[in-house]
């Protein structure tokens, strides 16, 4: 027997590997049957390149043997075996690479992400010192006479021997911690490597003893079906696995399965769910496909592979060479990444296209639930930014009970028409009610009815599309034809000393006062001015609960309104009437109850409307 000094400060070191490193003390058992999925990758590559060790038909296997009163884990595999040398260098990769310098690096590359050691058998390894006190390696090499031990117990030192075993391949014994008896329940054995090794190609078997008689229970079902090609799969197969990965009830809605060859190769097995989950909307969910690394399962929600507006998608990304840190839980932040994740984005982003144009019933259904997700793109990615506002469906004021996207509205606009108008509220039947589309109404342009929670800032981040501007007709001055110009103007100038009035009455609560070109029917309404915050991005921010400062609006007036006509008169006859103060803060009350806000005075308005009812009847 030799004893071997482990050159790193051990201790330390250790205690980042098995406290820092990995999350969850489960790891450890993924960790070792992906050794021996590798050893037995190995192993299977010889008996196919090298006749004369007759390995063909070997039974190749992953043996999991809990023994309670022993209090000890054995996972064993027939894979490719260790001798000394191999012992010393797989093994020993933390001690052999551990100095000084290594701790540092290690420390450093921790606090920035920047780890690359995946495929080093000792890093992975030494993650089983998190439940065991001591390790025993017995491993015996293809092809070779003698096998060894490997015995550490973490305490800066590792002891080699020479011992028989029989047959080739590797035993991983774990004298187990007092508090860590739970890996030595067979349903929990059964639960992790379920959980993170259900795909590894070989049987993964439990062993245990009934009645004297020893079984053997095969845990994992070793069917990667997202590398089994699409024709070769049921549509019922597909839903089952979803609802595996998903903990969905129902069944989703479209299936995305593809091979990417190249650069970066890959598989990917994606869906688009059919309802929206509760917490979509929670900073805190886990967003993005599982990733598995040769059918082992890395991280069960890899974020970094999909922008977060499109976080709905659940499935598997499976890649044989990605780069990961050290623990297998964390991606790195490299241009392989970037690629898999403009690559997924893209054929995401196209399923959609496709769903739209060809079911248009289906994509409907996907952006009742995920619409609002999705548009979160228009504001967050700037690249993608038209061809995500392309995939936009909603209702218009000349098409209220089929939906239309931003290609169908430029088509359809009227001669003239330079711009994309659009109103944002709380409901289509609340919008089509506005006061501040009757002018469209009249003239037959068509105006996009948005409702979504957000969509005031997302699409007044979005600008234009093809060119066209996108204006809001709550806001500014809308375009209109020269004759309508020209006789609004005429009135306006009539009706000039009056509105100057009732600006003046209204100082404090109004920027301006005007002649509307919009009204044809209503007396008043409220816009705002064209880069001021919209009514209903404000009422957005406080329910969030951020102080927003109240700009002020500008009041906009029907001059062809029985009203306006009466008040004028009124003017010309008596220009300090208190009576105009009275009905232009009327008319004041009126406007904000058809912004959808409160009267200015919510009791002072309902005397006057009582005292209007009295006098009426």
């Amino acid at each position: 027997m030799e004893k071997f000094e482990f050159r790193a400060e051990v201790k330390e070191l250790l205690n980042l590997v098995i406290n820092s490193l990995y999350s969850h003390k489960e790891i450890f058992l993924r960790e070792l049957i992906s050794n021996a999925s590798d050893a037995i990758d190995k192993a299977r590559y010889l008996s196919l390149t090298n006749s004369e060790l007759n390995l063909v038909g070997t039974d190749w296997k992953i043996k999991i043997v809990p023994d309670k009163d022993s209090m000890m884990l054995k996972i064993i595999d027939n894979g490719i075996g260790m001798n000394k040398e191999e012992a010393i260098n797989n093994l020993g990769t933390i001690a052999k690479s551990g100095t000084k310098e290594f701790l540092e690096t290690l420390k450093k590359a921790k606090e920035t992400g920047d780890i690359n050691l995946i495929g080093q058998f000792g890093v992975g390894f030494y993650s089983a010192f998190m439940v065991a006190g001591r390790i025993d390696v017995i491993s015996k090499k293809i092809g070779e006479e003698k096998g060894i031990k490997w015995t550490s117990s973490a305490d800066g030192s590792y002891e080699i021997d020479e011992v028989e075993r029989e047959g080739f391949g590797t035993t991983v014994i774990l004298h187990m911690k007092e508090d860590e008896k739970e890996f030595l329940d067979e349903w929990r054995i059964r639960q992790i490597v379920k959980k993170y090794s259900d795909y590894i190609e070989y049987p993964i078997v439990l062993e245990s003893k009934k009645d004297g008689k020893v079984e053997e229970e095969t845990l994992n079902s070793m069917q990667a079906l997202w590398l089994k090609s699409r024709s070769e799969i049921k549509p019922e197969e597909y839903n089952e696995f979803y609802k595996h990965i998903s903990h969905d009830f129902n069944d989703p809605l479209e299936t995305i399965h593809y091979k990417a060859e190249g650069v970066n190769e890959f598989t990917a097995l994606l869906f688009i769910p059919s309802k929206k989950p509760f917490d979509i909307y929670y900073k805190s969910a886990k967003i993005g496909p599982a990733l598995y690394v040769k059918k082992v399962q890395i991280m069960d929600a890899c974020d970094e592979l999909i922008p977060a507006y499109l976080r709905f998608i659940k499935g598997v990304v499976d890649s044989s060479d990605l780069p990961l840190n050290v623990s297998r839980e964390m991606l790195q932040n490299n241009r392989q990444v970037a690629n898999i994740n403009k690559n997924i984005t893209k054929k995401v982003l196209d399923t959609l296209k496709g769903m739209k144009k060809n079911d248009p019933e289906k994509y409907k259904k996907f952006f009742d639930e995920f619409g609002n997700v999705l548009k979160e793109g228009i504001h967050t990615d700037f690249e993608r930014r038209e061809e995500i506002a392309s995939l936009m469906i909603f209702n218009t004021l000349n098409h209220r009970e089929k939906m239309i996207d931003l290609d169908t509205y430029i088509e359809n606009f009227k001669d003239g028409q330079e711009e994309i108008y659009y109103i944002v509220g709380r409901s289509v039947e609340e919008l089509i009610n506005s006061p501040q589309l009757e002018y469209f109404k009249t003239k037959g342009i068509d105006v996009i009815l948005f409702t979504g929670e957000f969509d005031e800032i997302i699409i007044g981040g979005l600008f234009e599309y093809k060119g066209k501007k996108l204006k809001s007709v709550t806001k500014g001055d809308i375009k209109i034809k020269d004759e309508d110009l020209k006789d609004l103007n005429e009135k306006e100038e009539s009706y000039k000393p009056l509105l100057e009035k009732i600006k003046d009455e209204l100082k404090e609560e109004l920027q301006d006062v005007k002649a509307s070109a919009r009204l044809t029917d209503s007396l008043c309404c409220l816009v705002m001015d064209e880069n001021a915050m919209d009514e209903s991005m404000r009422r957005l921010f406080e329910s969030m609960g951020q102080e927003v400062p109240k700009s002020k609006k500008i009041l906009e007036l029907n001059l062809d309104h029985p009203v306006m006509k009466k008040l004028k008169d009124l003017y010309d006859i008596d220009p300090k009437s208190s009576k105009i103060t009275e009905i232009a803060n009327m008319i004041f009350d009126i406007a904000l109850i058809s912004d959808g806000e409160k009267p200015k005075d919510p009791s002072a308005f309902s005397r006057k409307i009582a005292d209007l009812m009295m006098n009426t009847i």
